[in-house]
């Protein structure tokens, strides 16, 4: 299946019914009097969360949504029937802006979560709802409002705990194979993966996480050459960047100058592509955390290992985490997926220390504080 992760598409809530106008006719009550009913509410239209989905592939040949119009009020004070809602799934990870505006309307990354995107018009009101003492044959009545109508962006950037970075051939797609279930394509050749891959990494029945495989990225990326850099927009939601770099490259290529070439295309990402979104959500690409994981190991014996390690961390001025793994040969991999889970769960419980914090701060009458009052005790 093709992975579409961008897709253009116009929804259409339904419009409210009318109300009606309606007098009452029946046999010995000459003066029955107004009894026409409200018009029904339109359908609005929802996006709705939906794990099962990969990609937008959907969205590339019905592209248009419309919720169905409320039925006008009857005689009788019967209200109209307000429609059904419609609801559109999409899959986790879909950041919704609207086209005109350019306006983030709102993100889906849970399963089952809404968001609403296009409201439904309200019903009228019949001539019942005007009678008075001074109006007691009312031939008044409101029309229903239209339904809101919006044409929409739709960017899907993948979900994951752990992001793979690094160039063509670098080992992420093996990597992402031997510890998960994935199951990308691998060859001996540039541009094997050609979209992003998920993989959850179990260590324990009760302990995992995810791990995105993102396309390799080349020096000039940002200028569109190779795949140019739209996949790197995924790793934006992701807590860590695992920098994948080759021990001893068979074209000769210097690991030292393929790690600052990536710093310097993330760089450019976050000023390209990212723009006003990077600083609106605080941290850019090249900031987030990064660890730098060696691959292919087993190419090269031992001290070329640890020289080739101590060399290259001399002369990144690197001060960050360093694992030297073979995904082929499963070396390091244990220590690898224990300290990416490690760092996961210290990142998680921070976040709910921070979540627990905002609670109570919410809780506080206002213009007081949790701490020592002012003053003399």
């Amino acid at each position: 299946m093709k992975f579409v992760d961008e897709a253009s598409i116009q929804v259409e809530a339904g419009n409210g019914g009318h109300g009606c106008v309606s007098f009452r006719r029946e046999k010995y009550i000459p003066f029955g009097g107004p009894d026409g009913g409200d018009g029904g509410d339109g359908g609005s239209v929802w996006l709705e969360g939906d794990s099962g989905l990969n990609t937008l592939v959907d969205f590339r040949h019905a592209r248009r949504f419309k919720a169905r119009n409320g039925q006008g009020g009857m005689g009788r004070q019967r209200t109209g029937k307000s429609a059904e809602d419609l609801v559109i799934r999409v899959p986790l990870g879909t950041q919704v802006i609207a086209t005109e505006t350019g306006e983030q309307i709102g993100d889906v990354t849970a399963h089952g979560e809404r968001l609403l995107v296009a409201r439904g018009g309200h019903g009228g009101r019949g001539n019942i709802r005007f009678k008075s003492s001074t109006n007691r044959t009312p031939r008044q009545f409101t029309e229903g409002t239209a339904g809101e109508s919006r044409a929409l962006n739709l960017e899907l950037k993948v979900l994951a705990d752990v992001g793979l970075l690094g160039f063509p051939n670098a080992g992420k797609s093996t990597l992402i194979s031997t510890v998960s279930s994935a199951r990308p394509k691998v060859a001996d050749y540039p541009f094997t993966t050609l979209h992003p891959n998920l993989g959850v990494v179990r260590l324990e029945a009760d302990r995992s996480f995810v791990m995105a495989d993102i396309p390799g990225i080349i020096e000039g990326a940002a200028e569109g050459a190779g795949l140019g850099i739209r996949f790197l927009k995924h790793l934006q939601r992701t807590g860590l960047l695992l920098h994948l770099v080759e021990m001893a490259p068979l074209d000769g290529a210097d690991p030292a100058d393929q790690v600052r070439a990536l710093e310097r295309e993330m760089e450019a990402f976050d000023e390209v592509l990212a723009g006003e979104e990077a600083s609106l959500r605080g941290q850019s690409l090249a900031d987030r955390p990064r660890w730098l994981v060696l691959t292919k190991s087993d190419t090269v014996d031992d001290e070329q290992v640890r020289a080739i390690r101590d060399k290259l961390v001399e002369r990144l001025d690197w001060t960050g985490p360093v694992f030297v793994i073979s995904a082929v040969a499963r070396k390091g991999l244990e220590a690898l997926t224990g300290a990416i889970m490690g760092h996961i769960e210290e990142s998680r419980k921070e976040a709910d220390q921070e979540d627990a914090g905002r609670e109570a701060e919410d809780w506080l009458p206002d213009g007081e504080t949790d701490g020592e009052p002012d003053g003399e005790t």
